[in-house]
């Protein structure tokens, strides 16, 4: 079993905290030595106490599970044959009150714009079924409630070598 870890420190340089005046940047390091400004989403906590130039735990994990749909979609059409030239996902994640009435990620949207180059295109059946694989192999969203939808489109270049 794999194990994957992340270090994430914040400090409050001093600050005063209990009056909750104090910054919520703060940095994830990762084990590959990736380090990563984060903060609180400016939507949750006002400026200047979130930094939003910092990846708010929300947006990484939209992000998460966009990486991980496309990185077994690569895999995948890979598999199938399908030359994939680029891959670009404007993902969007909704924050709603759920049942419980707390506020969470209810609802994760997948918009990727694929392109396919060499002597196959996928069409729009295949595209889809490898979406459907995709998601359906996904560690992520196979971990989550959230509902997670993908609208994707793509293109083909014909002329491109393999």
């Amino acid at each position: 079993m794999a194990k994957h870890t992340a270090l994430i420190e914040w400090s409050n340089n001093g600050s005063p905290f209990t009056d909750n005046r104090y910054s919520r940047a703060h940095r994830w390091t990762f084990d590959g030595g990736a380090v990563v400004p984060a903060s609180s989403s400016p939507h949750v906590v006002r400026v200047p106490f979130s930094d939003p130039a910092g990846v708010d735990p929300e947006e990484a994990y939209v992000a998460a599970l966009s990486s991980c749909h496309m990185l077994w979609f690569l895999s995948i059409a890979a598999g199938e044959g399908y030359v994939v030239t680029s891959y670009r996902d404007e993902a969007e994640g909704t924050m709603a009150k759920n049942e419980a009435g707390k506020d969470v990620v209810t609802r994760v949207v997948l918009k990727p714009a694929v392109a396919f180059a060499g002597s196959k295109a996928p069409s729009d059946d295949a595209l889809h079924h490898l979406h459907h694989l995709a998601h359906d192999a996904c560690f992520l969203a196979n971990s989550v409630k959230t509902v997670i939808d993908v609208e994707g489109s793509w293109s083909f270049d014909a002329a491109s070598n393999d």
